[in-house]
């Protein structure tokens, strides 16, 4: 009897061990996939771990899926592209706004600023912060 109880036990553990490796192996884990809240929190953990200058725009899409809100512009042949990922919650009402977002910046695909999104400044007003302190080249309007 307890070796029947032991080969049953055993076979369980066995099965369970192929399913596990079957789901790692085999299972896509993307943002894009992920309910609201998974998504957020796993928003917030990657950026916070993400260096200026060392991540570019396409590991950015890779790695976080498509933002939630997004704005580009070319600036004197300077390719400018904000990317807003949602990293906390503030109102139950089905629409992602720039406040519940974290803002990345990318400076012809390099990351250069990392932001809360309320504090991102109207009117691409970063870029013109991001023009006069980097590069000293004209405030443009």
């Amino acid at each position: 009897m307890n070796k029947k109880v032991i080969g049953r036990i055993l076979l369980a553990l066995a099965v369970y061990g192929i399913f596990v490796a079957l789901v790692v192996t085999f299972y896509d884990d993307s943002p894009d996939k992920m309910k609201w809240d998974d998504r957020e929190a796993y928003n917030r953990q990657f950026i916070a771990k993400v260096k200026l200058e060392q991540f570019t725009f396409e590991q950015a899409l890779t790695q976080l899926g498509s933002p939630d809100i997004t704005e580009a512009r070319t600036v004197d042949e300077v390719s400018y592209q904000v990317m807003f990922y949602r990293t906390q919650h503030v109102k139950s009402d089905g629409i992602t706004t720039q406040d519940e977002c974290t803002f990345l910046l990318f400076v012809n695909g390099i990351l250069k600023e990392i932001g809360l999104g309320d504090n991102y400044p109207e009117q691409w007003g970063i870029i013109k912060n991001h023009l006069s302190i980097g590069n000293n080249l004209p405030i443009i309007d």
